[in-house]
């Protein structure tokens, strides 16, 4: 039987939160922020000069390349 990571969308939110912050202490970004509301959670990844937002699923992603580059 399959191990997953995430069981619902929480999950996968506070797995991403996780990366972001282990993304800061590796110094990959210089930092992150989250947004958090009733139905989902809205994370900003900095990238050169600005901060785009992204949905958990494209945050998670993101952060564990960056992560994993590290």
């Amino acid at each position: 039987m399959s191990d997953y990571q995430f069981r619902d969308q929480l999950t996968l939110e506070e797995k991403a939160e996780e990366l972001g912050k282990k993304a800061v202490a590796q110094g990959s970004i210089p930092s992150f922020a989250v947004h958090y509301f009733p139905d989902v959670w809205v994370f900003y990844i900095p990238s050169d000069n600005q901060s785009q937002p992204f949905t958990p699923e494209e945050a998670y992603f993101r952060l564990k390349k960056l992560v994993g580059q590290s």
